[in-house]
Protein backbone atom coordinates (compact mmCIF):
# COMPACT_ATOMS: atom_id res chain seq x y z
CA UNK A 1 0.00 0.00 0.00
CA UNK A 2 1.21 3.61 -0.89
CA UNK A 3 -0.67 7.06 0.15
CA UNK A 4 -0.10 9.86 -1.87
CA UNK A 5 -2.13 13.43 -1.40
CA UNK A 6 -5.11 13.66 -3.96
CA UNK A 7 -3.65 15.94 -7.22
CA UNK A 8 -1.10 12.33 -7.33
CA UNK A 9 -3.62 10.31 -7.56
CA UNK A 10 -4.22 9.25 -11.30
CA UNK A 11 -6.93 7.42 -13.34
CA UNK A 12 -6.87 3.69 -13.11
CA UNK A 13 -5.30 3.76 -9.77
CA UNK A 14 -7.17 1.11 -7.17
CA UNK A 15 -7.97 3.34 -3.88
CA UNK A 16 -7.79 1.64 -0.88
CA UNK A 17 -9.59 3.94 1.47
CA UNK A 18 -9.36 7.88 2.40
CA UNK A 19 -6.60 8.91 5.05
CA UNK A 20 -6.96 12.50 5.16
CA UNK A 21 -9.81 14.69 4.46
CA UNK A 22 -11.92 18.19 5.62
CA UNK A 23 -15.42 17.29 7.14
CA UNK A 24 -17.53 14.26 6.96
CA UNK A 25 -17.50 13.35 3.58
CA UNK A 26 -17.17 9.67 2.50
CA UNK A 27 -16.41 7.97 -0.33
CA UNK A 28 -18.91 5.18 -0.78
CA UNK A 29 -16.11 2.45 -1.30
CA UNK A 30 -12.97 1.35 -2.59
CA UNK A 31 -12.11 0.85 -5.83
CA UNK A 32 -10.95 2.21 -9.07
CA UNK A 33 -10.85 6.02 -10.27
CA UNK A 34 -12.30 5.97 -13.48
CA UNK A 35 -11.63 9.33 -14.93
CA UNK A 36 -10.33 12.96 -13.92
CA UNK A 37 -13.93 13.89 -13.42
CA UNK A 38 -13.96 11.45 -10.97
CA UNK A 39 -10.47 12.41 -9.12
CA UNK A 40 -12.26 16.13 -9.39
CA UNK A 41 -15.05 14.62 -7.68
CA UNK A 42 -13.14 13.44 -4.31
CA UNK A 43 -10.78 16.88 -4.49
CA UNK A 44 -14.25 19.11 -4.59
CA UNK A 45 -15.68 16.69 -1.45
CA UNK A 46 -12.90 17.24 0.62
CA UNK A 47 -10.39 14.52 -0.02
CA UNK A 48 -7.08 15.72 1.00
CA UNK A 49 -5.00 11.82 0.94
CA UNK A 50 -6.12 8.00 -0.21
CA UNK A 51 -4.17 5.09 0.41
CA UNK A 52 -3.97 3.12 -2.64
CA UNK A 53 -2.48 -0.42 -3.82
CA UNK A 54 0.05 0.28 -6.46
CA UNK A 55 -0.60 -3.91 -7.63
CA UNK A 56 -4.27 -3.52 -9.10
CA UNK A 57 -3.74 -0.22 -10.98
CA UNK A 58 -4.90 -0.92 -14.19
CA UNK A 59 -4.59 0.95 -17.96
CA UNK A 60 -8.48 0.53 -18.56
CA UNK A 61 -10.61 1.15 -15.45
CA UNK A 62 -13.63 1.73 -17.81
CA UNK A 63 -15.13 -1.80 -16.50
CA UNK A 64 -14.69 -1.36 -13.25
CA UNK A 65 -16.28 -0.40 -10.09
CA UNK A 66 -15.19 3.02 -8.87
CA UNK A 67 -14.61 4.90 -5.67
CA UNK A 68 -15.70 8.51 -7.02
CA UNK A 69 -19.35 8.05 -5.50
CA UNK A 70 -19.42 10.14 -2.93
CA UNK A 71 -21.34 9.65 0.67
CA UNK A 72 -22.39 13.27 2.44
CA UNK A 73 -22.29 12.56 6.30
CA UNK A 74 -23.33 16.34 6.81
CA UNK A 75 -25.97 16.87 8.85
CA UNK A 76 -28.58 18.13 6.93
CA UNK A 77 -30.55 20.70 8.04
CA UNK A 78 -34.51 20.21 8.55
CA UNK A 79 -37.36 21.31 6.90
CA UNK A 80 -39.13 23.36 10.26
CA UNK A 81 -42.03 23.20 8.32
CA UNK A 82 -42.20 19.95 6.95
CA UNK A 83 -45.56 18.27 7.82
CA UNK A 84 -46.77 14.66 7.56
CA UNK A 85 -50.36 14.77 8.37
CA UNK A 86 -52.57 17.91 7.42
CA UNK A 87 -53.94 19.99 10.00
CA UNK A 88 -57.22 18.34 9.76
CA UNK A 89 -55.85 15.06 10.74
CA UNK A 90 -53.80 15.97 13.65
CA UNK A 91 -56.42 17.99 15.30
CA UNK A 92 -57.92 15.69 17.17
CA UNK A 93 -54.96 13.30 18.52
CA UNK A 94 -53.91 17.17 19.52
CA UNK A 95 -56.87 17.88 21.17
CA UNK A 96 -56.86 14.94 23.12
CA UNK A 97 -52.88 15.27 24.10
CA UNK A 98 -53.89 18.74 25.43
CA UNK A 99 -56.60 17.20 27.94
CA UNK A 100 -54.71 14.58 28.77
CA UNK A 101 -52.11 17.41 29.67
CA UNK A 102 -54.73 19.48 32.04
CA UNK A 103 -55.25 16.12 34.06
CA UNK A 104 -51.99 15.59 34.63
CA UNK A 105 -51.85 19.11 35.60
CA UNK A 106 -54.40 18.67 38.03
CA UNK A 107 -52.98 15.36 39.41
CA UNK A 108 -49.41 17.27 40.45
CA UNK A 109 -51.01 19.88 41.73
CA UNK A 110 -52.91 17.71 44.55
CA UNK A 111 -50.31 15.63 44.81
CA UNK A 112 -48.16 18.26 45.87
CA UNK A 113 -50.77 19.97 48.33
CA UNK A 114 -50.71 16.14 49.96
CA UNK A 115 -47.30 16.33 50.27
CA UNK A 116 -46.22 14.12 48.16
CA UNK A 117 -43.01 13.65 45.31
CA UNK A 118 -44.49 14.02 41.98
CA UNK A 119 -43.65 11.18 39.21
CA UNK A 120 -41.81 12.59 36.67
CA UNK A 121 -42.47 9.67 33.89
CA UNK A 122 -45.99 10.29 32.67
CA UNK A 123 -44.53 14.22 32.01
CA UNK A 124 -41.48 13.05 29.92
CA UNK A 125 -44.36 10.73 27.99
CA UNK A 126 -46.48 13.85 27.97
CA UNK A 127 -43.53 15.84 26.51
CA UNK A 128 -42.68 13.27 23.97
CA UNK A 129 -46.30 13.37 22.79
CA UNK A 130 -46.70 17.02 21.99
CA UNK A 131 -42.86 16.97 20.39
CA UNK A 132 -44.48 13.71 17.91
CA UNK A 133 -47.96 16.31 16.93
CA UNK A 134 -45.35 19.31 16.64
CA UNK A 135 -43.49 16.84 13.92
CA UNK A 136 -47.02 15.87 12.19
CA UNK A 137 -47.84 19.46 12.27
CA UNK A 138 -47.12 21.84 14.14
CA UNK A 139 -50.24 24.29 13.66
CA UNK A 140 -53.03 21.75 14.98
CA UNK A 141 -51.65 22.28 18.49
CA UNK A 142 -50.54 25.89 18.30
CA UNK A 143 -54.32 26.57 17.38
CA UNK A 144 -55.56 25.00 20.62
CA UNK A 145 -53.18 27.00 22.79
CA UNK A 146 -55.30 30.22 21.57
CA UNK A 147 -58.30 28.77 22.72
CA UNK A 148 -58.05 29.69 26.26
CA UNK A 149 -60.27 29.25 29.04
CA UNK A 150 -60.28 32.64 31.61
CA UNK A 151 -60.73 29.98 34.89
CA UNK A 152 -57.54 27.72 34.03
CA UNK A 153 -54.92 29.49 33.47
CA UNK A 154 -53.06 27.93 35.93
CA UNK A 155 -53.48 24.48 33.98
CA UNK A 156 -52.97 25.81 30.71
CA UNK A 157 -49.79 28.27 30.98
CA UNK A 158 -47.45 25.49 31.90
CA UNK A 159 -49.13 22.88 28.85
CA UNK A 160 -49.12 26.09 26.14
CA UNK A 161 -45.34 27.01 27.05
CA UNK A 162 -44.82 23.13 26.77
CA UNK A 163 -45.83 23.21 22.98
CA UNK A 164 -44.58 26.72 22.27
CA UNK A 165 -41.04 25.82 23.41
CA UNK A 166 -40.91 22.46 21.30
CA UNK A 167 -42.46 24.67 18.07
CA UNK A 168 -39.75 26.99 18.77
CA UNK A 169 -36.59 24.08 19.57
CA UNK A 170 -38.05 22.30 16.36
CA UNK A 171 -37.45 25.24 14.05
CA UNK A 172 -34.11 25.72 15.99
CA UNK A 173 -33.35 22.45 14.37
CA UNK A 174 -32.83 21.15 17.92
CA UNK A 175 -32.93 17.40 18.11
CA UNK A 176 -35.72 15.53 19.56
CA UNK A 177 -34.22 14.48 22.86
CA UNK A 178 -33.40 18.38 23.95
CA UNK A 179 -36.58 19.12 22.83
CA UNK A 180 -37.76 16.16 25.32
CA UNK A 181 -36.27 18.18 28.12
CA UNK A 182 -37.14 21.13 26.82
CA UNK A 183 -40.85 20.30 26.86
CA UNK A 184 -40.71 18.72 30.13
CA UNK A 185 -39.17 21.54 31.71
CA UNK A 186 -41.68 23.82 30.29
CA UNK A 187 -44.66 21.44 31.24
CA UNK A 188 -43.38 21.72 34.99
CA UNK A 189 -41.97 25.45 34.93
CA UNK A 190 -44.65 26.78 37.19
CA UNK A 191 -45.62 23.87 39.77
CA UNK A 192 -44.72 25.62 42.82
CA UNK A 193 -47.05 28.16 42.05
CA UNK A 194 -49.08 25.49 44.01
CA UNK A 195 -47.20 26.80 47.23
CA UNK A 196 -48.12 30.30 46.90
CA UNK A 197 -51.44 31.72 48.92
CA UNK A 198 -54.17 31.94 46.54
CA UNK A 199 -55.37 35.12 47.82
CA UNK A 200 -51.71 36.81 46.14
CA UNK A 201 -52.32 34.33 43.36
CA UNK A 202 -54.97 35.15 41.75
CA UNK A 203 -55.17 38.76 43.22
CA UNK A 204 -56.69 40.79 39.90
CA UNK A 205 -55.03 44.07 41.16
CA UNK A 206 -51.60 45.68 41.77
CA UNK A 207 -49.45 43.11 44.20
CA UNK A 208 -47.96 45.03 47.60
CA UNK A 209 -43.86 44.98 47.68
CA UNK A 210 -44.14 42.20 50.08
CA UNK A 211 -46.93 40.11 47.96
CA UNK A 212 -44.61 40.34 45.18
CA UNK A 213 -41.57 38.74 46.83
CA UNK A 214 -44.03 36.31 47.98
CA UNK A 215 -44.69 35.36 44.17
CA UNK A 216 -41.07 35.31 43.37
CA UNK A 217 -40.96 32.42 44.91
CA UNK A 218 -42.50 30.43 42.96
CA UNK A 219 -39.44 29.48 40.73
CA UNK A 220 -37.66 28.38 43.80
CA UNK A 221 -40.38 26.34 44.77
CA UNK A 222 -40.55 24.83 41.35
CA UNK A 223 -36.82 24.18 41.46
CA UNK A 224 -36.87 22.15 44.19
CA UNK A 225 -40.02 20.01 43.34
CA UNK A 226 -38.29 19.23 40.62
CA UNK A 227 -35.13 17.95 42.32
CA UNK A 228 -36.69 16.34 44.79
CA UNK A 229 -38.47 13.92 42.07
CA UNK A 230 -35.08 13.27 40.78
CA UNK A 231 -35.34 15.61 37.91
CA UNK A 232 -31.75 17.65 36.40
CA UNK A 233 -30.31 19.87 33.82
CA UNK A 234 -32.28 21.98 31.44
CA UNK A 235 -35.63 20.71 32.70
CA UNK A 236 -34.94 22.20 36.51
CA UNK A 237 -33.21 25.39 35.04
CA UNK A 238 -36.00 25.81 32.92
CA UNK A 239 -37.93 25.97 35.90
CA UNK A 240 -35.93 27.55 38.26
CA UNK A 241 -34.47 30.42 35.79
CA UNK A 242 -37.76 31.16 33.51
CA UNK A 243 -37.71 34.70 35.33
CA UNK A 244 -34.23 35.53 35.38
CA UNK A 245 -33.42 38.48 32.90
CA UNK A 246 -29.96 39.73 30.73
CA UNK A 247 -29.16 42.69 32.69
CA UNK A 248 -29.55 40.58 36.26
CA UNK A 249 -32.60 42.41 37.63
CA UNK A 250 -34.75 39.02 37.19
CA UNK A 251 -35.92 36.66 40.25
CA UNK A 252 -35.02 34.43 42.36
CA UNK A 253 -31.43 34.58 41.83
CA UNK A 254 -30.54 37.97 40.09
CA UNK A 255 -28.34 35.99 37.52
CA UNK A 256 -26.39 37.85 35.05
CA UNK A 257 -26.07 37.49 30.96
CA UNK A 258 -23.50 34.83 30.60
CA UNK A 259 -25.61 32.72 33.57
CA UNK A 260 -28.18 32.22 31.48
CA UNK A 261 -28.27 29.51 29.14
CA UNK A 262 -30.15 29.74 25.47
CA UNK A 263 -32.44 27.33 26.51
CA UNK A 264 -33.80 29.46 29.51
CA UNK A 265 -33.47 32.65 27.44
CA UNK A 266 -35.86 30.68 25.23
CA UNK A 267 -38.09 29.61 27.89
CA UNK A 268 -38.39 32.92 29.62
CA UNK A 269 -39.64 34.74 26.12
CA UNK A 270 -42.26 31.94 25.68
CA UNK A 271 -43.43 32.47 29.32
CA UNK A 272 -44.03 35.79 28.98
CA UNK A 273 -45.68 35.57 25.37
CA UNK A 274 -48.35 33.08 26.40
CA UNK A 275 -48.28 34.79 29.71
CA UNK A 276 -49.46 38.18 27.94
CA UNK A 277 -51.85 36.51 25.24
CA UNK A 278 -53.76 34.20 27.62
CA UNK A 279 -57.06 35.10 29.10
CA UNK A 280 -57.70 35.29 32.83
CA UNK A 281 -60.97 36.33 34.50
CA UNK A 282 -59.53 39.87 35.63
CA UNK A 283 -58.06 40.10 32.34
CA UNK A 284 -58.53 39.98 29.11
CA UNK A 285 -55.48 38.32 26.71
CA UNK A 286 -53.48 40.83 24.29
CA UNK A 287 -53.34 40.03 20.55
CA UNK A 288 -49.89 38.75 19.71
CA UNK A 289 -48.66 40.74 17.97
CA UNK A 290 -48.82 43.47 20.92
CA UNK A 291 -46.99 40.93 23.06
CA UNK A 292 -44.71 40.71 20.40
CA UNK A 293 -43.96 44.83 20.49
CA UNK A 294 -43.91 44.06 24.63
CA UNK A 295 -41.19 41.35 24.19
CA UNK A 296 -39.34 43.70 21.71
CA UNK A 297 -39.32 46.71 24.04
CA UNK A 298 -37.70 44.09 26.72
CA UNK A 299 -34.38 43.73 24.19
CA UNK A 300 -31.65 43.22 24.94
CA UNK A 301 -32.45 44.54 28.75
CA UNK A 302 -34.29 41.21 29.98
CA UNK A 303 -34.67 39.57 26.29
CA UNK A 304 -32.56 37.86 24.14
CA UNK A 305 -33.64 39.43 20.49
CA UNK A 306 -32.04 36.87 18.28
CA UNK A 307 -34.13 34.48 19.78
CA UNK A 308 -37.18 36.48 20.00
CA UNK A 309 -36.80 37.02 16.16
CA UNK A 310 -36.67 33.63 15.48
CA UNK A 311 -39.51 32.74 17.60
CA UNK A 312 -42.24 35.38 15.71
CA UNK A 313 -41.10 33.82 12.45
CA UNK A 314 -41.46 30.21 13.40
CA UNK A 315 -45.11 31.06 15.31
CA UNK A 316 -45.97 33.97 12.25
CA UNK A 317 -47.06 37.44 13.36
CA UNK A 318 -50.67 35.86 13.20
CA UNK A 319 -50.11 32.14 14.74
CA UNK A 320 -52.59 29.48 14.09
CA UNK A 321 -55.66 30.33 16.32
CA UNK A 322 -56.14 34.16 16.05
CA UNK A 323 -59.26 36.10 14.98
CA UNK A 324 -58.29 37.76 12.34
CA UNK A 325 -60.63 40.27 10.37
CA UNK A 326 -60.40 40.35 6.44
CA UNK A 327 -60.57 43.56 4.56
CA UNK A 328 -64.10 42.00 3.20
CA UNK A 329 -64.96 42.16 6.66
CA UNK A 330 -65.23 38.65 7.03
CA UNK A 331 -63.78 37.46 10.42
CA UNK A 332 -62.25 33.94 11.13
CA UNK A 333 -59.41 31.56 12.65
CA UNK A 334 -56.32 31.42 10.96
CA UNK A 335 -56.16 27.36 10.74
CA UNK A 336 -52.62 27.25 8.48
CA UNK A 337 -49.79 29.41 8.65
CA UNK A 338 -47.58 30.25 6.02
CA UNK A 339 -44.10 31.04 6.39
CA UNK A 340 -43.28 32.34 3.11
CA UNK A 341 -45.69 34.84 3.14
CA UNK A 342 -47.01 35.49 7.12
CA UNK A 343 -49.27 38.17 6.23
CA UNK A 344 -51.15 35.31 4.10
CA UNK A 345 -52.14 32.71 6.01
CA UNK A 346 -54.95 30.50 5.62
CA UNK A 347 -58.26 31.53 7.23
CA UNK A 348 -61.35 29.69 8.28
CA UNK A 349 -64.34 32.45 8.37
CA UNK A 350 -67.72 32.40 9.84
CA UNK A 351 -69.16 36.03 10.81
CA UNK A 352 -69.48 38.89 8.99
CA UNK A 353 -68.49 42.32 11.07
CA UNK A 354 -70.09 44.57 8.87
CA UNK A 355 -73.67 42.48 9.16
CA UNK A 356 -73.24 41.47 12.63
CA UNK A 357 -74.27 38.25 11.82
CA UNK A 358 -72.30 34.21 11.40
CA UNK A 359 -72.12 33.23 7.60
CA UNK A 360 -71.38 29.64 6.14
CA UNK A 361 -68.11 28.79 6.65
CA UNK A 362 -65.67 28.93 4.06
CA UNK A 363 -61.95 28.22 3.72
CA UNK A 364 -60.02 31.32 2.29
CA UNK A 365 -56.10 30.48 0.91
CA UNK A 366 -55.02 34.28 1.45
CA UNK A 367 -51.91 32.91 -0.69
CA UNK A 368 -53.58 31.73 -3.50
CA UNK A 369 -53.74 34.02 -6.93
CA UNK A 370 -56.98 33.82 -7.35
CA UNK A 371 -57.53 35.16 -3.85
CA UNK A 372 -58.79 39.51 -3.72
CA UNK A 373 -58.96 39.63 -0.05
CA UNK A 374 -56.48 40.33 2.30
CA UNK A 375 -55.89 39.95 6.02
CA UNK A 376 -56.86 43.37 7.70
CA UNK A 377 -55.42 42.44 11.52
CA UNK A 378 -56.10 40.48 14.61
CA UNK A 379 -59.16 41.55 16.70
CA UNK A 380 -60.88 40.05 20.16
CA UNK A 381 -64.06 37.47 19.82
CA UNK A 382 -65.23 40.20 22.68
CA UNK A 383 -65.27 42.39 19.99
CA UNK A 384 -68.05 40.89 17.79
CA UNK A 385 -69.85 38.94 21.07
CA UNK A 386 -67.98 36.06 19.46
CA UNK A 387 -67.60 32.04 21.80
CA UNK A 388 -64.23 31.05 19.73
CA UNK A 389 -63.93 28.12 21.77
CA UNK A 390 -67.09 26.92 20.87
CA UNK A 391 -66.95 27.68 17.15
CA UNK A 392 -63.93 25.54 17.36
CA UNK A 393 -65.28 22.70 18.99
CA UNK A 394 -68.11 22.75 16.42
CA UNK A 395 -66.07 23.50 13.10
CA UNK A 396 -62.57 22.56 13.68
CA UNK A 397 -63.16 19.54 16.20
CA UNK A 398 -66.51 18.28 14.21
Amino acid sequence: MKTIPINQLLPGMFVQNVTKQTGKIKIKNQGWVKTQTGIDKLIKAGILEVEIDPDKTIVDPSTEHTCDEIIDDTPKQRDPWLTANSVEQEMHKANRLYTEAKQLQSKAFTDIKAGNTIDIAPFKELANGFIDSVFRNQDALACITRMREKDTYLLEHSINVSILISIFAKHLGFEKDLIEELATGALLHDIGKIQIPDEILNKPGKLTEQEYKVIQDHALFSKQILEKAGLTGIAVDIAGFHHERLDGSGYPFGKPANEISQYVRMASIVDVYDALTAERVYKAGMEPIKAFKILKDGCPDSFDGELLTKFIQCIGIHPVGTLVKLSSQKVGLVTKSNPASPLKPQVKTFYHAKHARYTEVQDIDLAHSRNQDALEGAVKPADFNIDLIRFFKHSILP
